[in-house]
């Protein structure tokens, strides 16, 4: 389990809990079949409006921020429909191998892709 938080075009911030899989330096997330109002979910179109995002992993205490590249396709945070040629089907399969319920019924619908620039961690040390 991890938290997301994204902020839109207006800069609020907007934090959600999420399910993930780590590829490489690459974390994705599933618009899964759990009940929602919409799937037209915040968190993607606060991507979409600023791909700017922080990433808090609790098992690991891990933090992703998202790498800032140059050029005209480099983003930070990406949404990909199925179909894409980042290979969303293989993302959804590294879900599937980590999360049980989607070995039953797998996620059909989107997928956020959040490129890592660095990977941050701390600890409590006993006296």
């Amino acid at each position: 389990m991890a938290r997301l938080a994204t902020a839109g075009d207006d800069g609020r911030p907007h934090v959600v809990p999420i399910v993930f899989a780590v590829v490489g330096d690459t974390i994705y997330n599933a618009v899964d079949h759990k009940r929602k109002r919409t799937t037209a979910l915040r968190r993607l179109a606060n991507v979409a409006a600023n791909p700017r995002v922080a990433v808090l992993a609790d098992p690991r205490l891990r933090r992703g921020l998202g790498r800032a590249l140059v050029g005209p396709r480099r983003r930070i945070a990406r949404v990909l429909e199925p179909g894409d040629p980042e290979g969303h089907g293989s993302r959804v399969a590294a879900l599937i191998a980590r999360y049980a319920p989607y070995r039953d019924r797998p996620p059909e619908g989107r997928v956020l892709a959040i490129d890592v620039e660095r990977w941050s961690g701390w600890s409590a040390a006993g006296s």
